[in-house]
Formats: structure tokens, sequence, C-alpha cells
């Protein structure tokens, strides 16, 4: 090889391995190679974070060595030298436009944390518009929202068919301003079962989980220049969101089509603030209007006012986790329940606690955990309310409330949060001085199944395909899975009229998350146990499948 050729290659080989170049401030080298080190250094500067291809410094060896073979016979030493510094310079030009694509498209989903981390508070009108199969679009609703990383939320409804709904979460109350009641409705601030649609925090927050995340496209939404980013979920289907390239925030979100309709959300305006104005999340009640108050709760200033009220010494947290601070003390007197509530910047949870009354029951949907050999009820999210967390419906369609429920010397305590799962672990390990046993995937059952179901794998795919566009919901509840399962055995020309075992004769007694085991407790099922496993997604979104039983004795 060319004295000059080895020495440029090791000039590239050692720059890629970071280190300086024995050549880099040699003044004797060749005034044309001189301008090569330069033109390497130039390229190796916009590299962000390593060089391009492993075979970099071959391949700019290889295309010199191709040009000197073509011209070593007709050009003099000179000639063939600017022939190399040509060549360099095209692959100058193509490695800068690579380099550009890469400064185009950085880590989107760190970059959008980045960028939301800066934002206190945004203002931004929200336009929600579906589109059939037939390619007709329609505007269901118009929104303008305010909304800061505490939670806390203004929501006018201004087109759609609540027209001049006004819903209103402060951190200490939330309310709804109903002019076509006349009505103010009043409601607990937390737990919030209802925010908004495309609120940003939460939509990082998904793409952060998701199971893939890829920029197949730019283009302009609500007039600013884009990303198309197609985010593969943890389950249901994939959806596109569009990001701001200026501010690397959602602006624009797509979902798929399913059942022939597809809707569209897009921040047609937003800008950001440093807070909600103090007006809008100022409680009242307009001239003319009837309050509704759904909110029994009572602020009391410390511990000792709330035991006056329930009649008991409520327990506490031995040292609040870090990150948090006690945030307000509340009643209920009515239910003699008692409420801490401790907040971190967007996250907050509460720890309810009252006297057990009636019959302990998990929700069928839930993990089952243990608390000083106690069943500890875990809902990650929470789909169904039970016990002291309150009634009045199912929290249908979240994804960031958690609850962790047990019960404990005749007192029911419930730790429930917008927050991580993780984070209620450790307020519920403070308060039971570390009993708290979460289950894993790995944790063995104690028995198998006596008899083996044989399972469809392709027919499991398949409705957990339909699940996720809304069929089918029972499969994702273990126990409405079993009943049907036992139902069938014991009418196997089908089910007419009510099924023969009851919901209420199931009970879950083993869930991990990813497999679980149903007792039945009927005098007349030919079936004691029926174990079941979510064999295709192992999370909230996943179907439960029947891989097995134990005959009835």
């Amino acid at each position: 090889m060319h004295d000059n050729e080895r020495r440029l290659s090791d000039y590239i080989d050692q720059l890629n391995a970071e280190k300086k170049p024995k050549d880099h401030e040699h003044l004797g080298a060749d005034p044309e190679l001189q301008k090569l080190f330069h033109t390497v250094r130039l390229v190796r500067s916009l590299r962000e974070p390593a060089m391009p291809e492993r075979d970099f410094p071959a391949k700019l060896v290889r295309a010199v060595t191709d040009q000197l073979v073509q011209t070593k016979q007709k050009k003099k030493k000179r000639a063939w030298m600017a022939s190399i510094a040509g060549i360099a310079a095209m692959l100058t030009l193509s490695l800068l436009i690579h380099f550009a694509s890469l400064f185009d498209h950085p880590n989107i989903v760190k970059a959008m944390e980045k960028a939301f981390q800066d934002v206190n508070a945004y203002h931004g009108f929200l336009e929600i518009v579906e589109t059939n199969a037939q390619g007709k679009t329609t505007t269901q609703a118009k929104l303008e929202i305010w909304a800061d990383k505490h939670g806390r939320y203004y929501i006018q409804e201004l087109e759609g068919s609540n027209k001049g709904l006004i819903t209103v979460n402060n951190g200490q109350t939330k309310w709804q301003i109903r002019p076509s009641e006349k009505q103010v409705h009043r409601f607990p601030a937390f737990p919030d079962p209802y925010r908004f649609a495309f609120e940003l925090g939460n939509e990082i927050k998904g793409i952060k989980q998701a199971i893939s995340t890829n920029i197949i496209g730019e283009e302009k939404a609500a007039n600013r220049p884009s990303w198309i980013v197609e985010v593969t979920p943890q389950g249901g289907e994939p959806y596109r969101i569009w990001i701001d390239k200026e501010t690397r925030l959602p602006l624009q979100k797509q979902y798929a089509m399913q059942h022939g309709i597809q809707y569209k959300m897009t921040y047609t305006k937003i800008e950001w603030n440093h807070a909600i104005p103090e007006k809008l999340l100022t409680y009242h009640v307009p001239k003319g209007f009837q309050e509704v108050n759904q909110n029994p709760e009572q602020i009391v200033t410390n511990i000792d006012e709330a035991k006056e009220a329930v009649g008991f010494l409520p327990d506490t947290v031995s040292q609040i986790p870090s990150g948090y601070v006690q945030d307000r003390i509340a009643i209920i007197p009515d239910k003699k329940l008692v409420k801490l509530y401790y907040r971190a910047l967007d996250k907050e949870i509460v720890i309810i606690q009252g006297k057990a009354i009636g019959e302990w029951k998990l929700a069928p949907t839930a993990m089952v955990g243990k608390i000083h050999h106690q069943t500890a009820e875990i809902q990650s999210p929470v789909v169904e309310e039970s016990g002291v967390i309150g009634a009045g419906g199912p929290y249908a369609g979240l994804t960031d409330l958690h609850s962790i429920r047990w019960r404990q010397n005749g007192f029911e305590y419930a730790v429930i949060g917008h927050a991580s799962l993780g984070d209620l672990i450790a307020f519920t390990k403070e308060l039971t001085n570390g009993a708290f046993e979460m289950p894993t995937h790995k944790d063995p059952f104690p028995f198998k199944p006596k008899v083996e179901v044989p399972v469809d794998l392709e027919r499991e795919k398949n409705d957990q395909k339909n699940v996720d566009a809304g069929s089918s919901p029972w499969k994702l509840d273990p126990l409405f899975v079993a009943q049907v399962f036992v139902s069938l055995q014991m009418s196997p020309g089908g089910i007419t009229g009510d099924y023969p075992i009851h919901y209420e004769d199931l009970r879950i007694i083993q869930n991990n998350g990813k497999e679980a085991i149903v007792e039945v407790d009927a005098h007349n099922t030919p079936i004691k146990r029926v174990y079941l496993k979510r064999l295709i997604r192992q999370d909230a979104t996943g179907i439960w499948t029947v891989v097995g039983y134990d005959p009835a004795p």
C-alpha cells in the first residue's frame, strides 16, 4: 500500500478508536494529505455519537485504491492526489447528507421526555375528527384545554354533543358546569376516572412503554413541520402520532381503523405557559345554577382530628417514600373513612382506610399478593372498584391508575394512585413494615392441572385481536372465562338461558398476572378448579385462556 494511503487509513482507524492520531499535528505531511486529514476530522466531528459503520476505513481505502488503479499510468503524482481529494470531497458530501438525516431524526422518545420536562402548563385547542370506511369525515368535538404538570386541568367543549360543558380539576376538588341542566356537579378530585383525551404527559408515558416506535415520514400537523411516528403499544393496534419538529412534543394522533371508524385528534393551536390562570381553577357556582355535591370529603388539619371524626386512629407510613410529600388529610364521615394524600410533581397517591365491612372479595381481574400471609388485591391498572375504594362503576380505559387493597386486624386498606405500581408498593411496604409480597411470573403454583386442555394458538391470537378492537371483553376476566368453560362442560350442546354455574360461585385463589387458578364452589359442578394463562400478551390487555382443570371429587 502506498505510504499516503496507509497513513490516511491509520489516521481514520485512530479516530474511530477515539484516539488522537499521531499525524494530527505532523507538519511534515504532504499538503494534500493534510487537507484529507482535515476533511476526515470534519466528517468525524459531525458524528453523533460514533462512526457510521465499522468498515468505514476499509471502504475509504478501497475507493482510493480503485481510483488509483485507473489513474496510475496516466497521471503524475499531483494529479492522482487531486483525484483522492475529489473522492474525499464526494465522500464528505455523502456523509454530510447521512449525518444530516441523523440529526433530523433524534431518539424521539427521549426528545419528547426532555421537552416535556420544561413544560409547566399548556393551553391548546383540540379537534377530534371521525372518518368512516367510505372516507367521510365528521368533526366530533372541539375542546379548549388548559393543563399543567400537577394533573390540574380546565376543559371546555366548544363544539360537539356536550357543547358548553366545562370540566375542572384543581387538585382539591373536581366539578362540571352543565349549562344545559343549569347545574354544577361536584366530585372528589382524586381518584379521577375521567381526565381528557390527548393529555400530553400521558401520551408520552404511553409511547415510552410501547413495544416499538418508528419514524415513518414527515408531514405538517397544525401547519407545523412534524415527524410521523408509528407506535406499537403493549396492548391494542398500532397508531400514529405527529411530533412537532421544533418543540419535540405531540401535536396529532390517529388511531387505527376499527369497525369502520377511525379517529384523529389534533391540537390546532397550542402554547406553553407558566401556569393555568387561577380564575379558571377557582370553584364557583354561576348565578342561577344549582349545586349537586357528590364530593363527601372533608379536609382536616391533622390525624387527631381524623381520629375524633371516624372513631379510630389511622395508620400512617413510617417514612414517606423519596420524592413525595404529604398533601392533605381528608375524611368521609358517613363511611368512617380516612384518606391520606401524597403528591410528587405529576403523581398522586392516596391511602384509604376504614373498618372492614361485609365479605372480602377480590376483583376478578386482580393479581393476588400477600400481606402478613393474608390476601392482597393488586390491580394494575384499576379496572374495577371494590372495598373502601368506592363505588359507582369501573374505571374503564384508565392506564395510569393502580391500586393495592387488603384487610388486616378488622380494617380494610387501599393504596391507590396515578403513579407507577412500584411507587404504590413502596407506600404499602412502609404502611405494613415491609410485609407486602408482590407475586411474580416466576412464582411456582403449588399444583398442576390433572387434565390438560388443548389450545389453538391461532384462534387465541384472533380472539386477542377481537378484544383489542372492542369485541368479547369478557375474555379479559378470568372468572368469566372459567364460567363459560365449566358451563360448556356441563352443557356441551350449547348454553340456553342462564349459565348452569353462577359467576358468584367462582373464586380466584391465585393470580400472578400471567397464570391464574379459579376455584368452583357449587354442588353441581363437574370441575373443582380451572387453570388459566395469558398466552398471547402478559399484561392487563391480554386475554385469558383455559389450559387445564381438576375434576370435582
